[in-house]
């Protein structure tokens, strides 16, 4: 008895160093929150069967959060001044069942675990269960993150792809994240299950240029019915699919789509048309197994983006008020 508890409190303080030097576990709440991952779970699948859109918001919620100060669920605090980060114009379009998810099963493991998982972890397995409830690839979470302390909307402006960028943009800006252009293209394939709004694309439908007002790598027949779904001076909250195809399965069609011309953002097919991307779309569009494989491998890169770890961070009790 004696030797185990040794183990057991070996084990703690390694887990405890590891979290000041900012590392991250896949069982770092084997002791103090074992059923963490199945509360969450259970949250996410009751969240979704409400609400389709659970999966594309949960997934996007995720992605900003990490883009901006790093996996730290700064992006879920509110402001009454209305100048949290989630305010930032960027973020506007953000689901509201994305963060209603969150909320969810943060409640949920508190009431098993108070105060013990944080925010951002709860953030990092929520992503991970929305992908494989569409069908997605399976894959373990590391945990440990703590949440943060500031969240501000002026941090947000230029650390978020826009829909009009370059592949070389696209490529620097992830860069900066440790993620290289594999990695973005893979996540990019998140949008397979996504949605948008058509004032984030309607200049490639009637003013991509004086000579073409739609742009001539849209493939023409679904030009004509992204036009006809969002006609000039349409209501812009009106959301489309960005997979045409199979929008609730996530699936490596996004790349095919691409391929076909049916890629709904210029930052979309542009992944096909620049001579430097276009092999991995092909490959991604022909062998499911490697795009599942580097999606994998890429949102677990994406969860350790800019995490805060024992005094840089909190255990948010909720996760909208940053002072919980």
């Amino acid at each position: 008895m004696e030797i185990v508890m040794k183990g057991l409190i070996l084990l703690m303080v390694f887990m405890t160093i590891g979290r000041g030097e900012g590392q991250l576990v896949e069982n770092f709440y084997s002791f103090t929150c074992p059923p963490v991952e199945a509360i969450v779970q259970q949250a996410v699948a009751t969240k979704l069967s409400q609400a389709f859109p659970t999966i594309p918001a949960t997934l996007r919620l995720f992605f900003h959060d990490c883009f901006v100060t790093g996996c730290d669920a700064s992006v879920m605090v509110a402001s009454p001044n209305g100048d949290a980060e989630k305010d930032a114009p960027d973020n506007l379009s953000l689901a509201g069942d994305g963060f209603d998810t969150i909320i969810k099963a943060k409640q949920a493991v508190e009431a098993v675990c108070p105060g013990v998982v944080s925010c951002a972890d709860i953030m990092a397995i929520a992503a991970r269960d929305v992908v494989v409830l569409a069908g997605g690839p399976s894959f373990n979470v590391e945990l440990g993150r703590r949440d943060g302390l500031v969240s501000k909307a002026s941090l947000v402006e230029g650390n978020l792809p826009l829909p009009n960028f370059t592949l070389s943009q696209l490529t620097n800006m992830f860069a900066k994240h440790n993620l290289n252009q594999r990695d973005m293209i893979a996540l990019s394939g998140a949008h397979t299950v996504g949605f948008s709004h058509c004032n984030r694309f309607a200049n490639r439908l009637y003013s991509f240029s004086p000579s073409s007002p739609v742009d001539p790598s849209l493939d023409a027949a679904y030009a004509q019915q992204l036009m006809n779904a969002c006609p000039v001076n349409v209501d812009p909250s009106i959301a489309i699919d960005m997979d045409p195809t199979t929008a609730r399965t996530f699936d490596n069609m996004y790349y095919q789509n691409l391929v076909a011309g049916k890629g709904l953002f210029t930052s979309d097919e542009v992944l096909f048309t620049d001579p430097a991307s276009q092999p991995t779309v092909i490959d991604f569009a022909n062998n499911p197994g490697d795009f599942n494989g580097a999606f994998v491998t890429a949102m677990r890169k994406l969860g350790r983006v800019g995490i805060k770890t024992g005094n840089q961070g909190k255990i948010r009790r909720d996760c909208t008020d940053i002072n919980s």
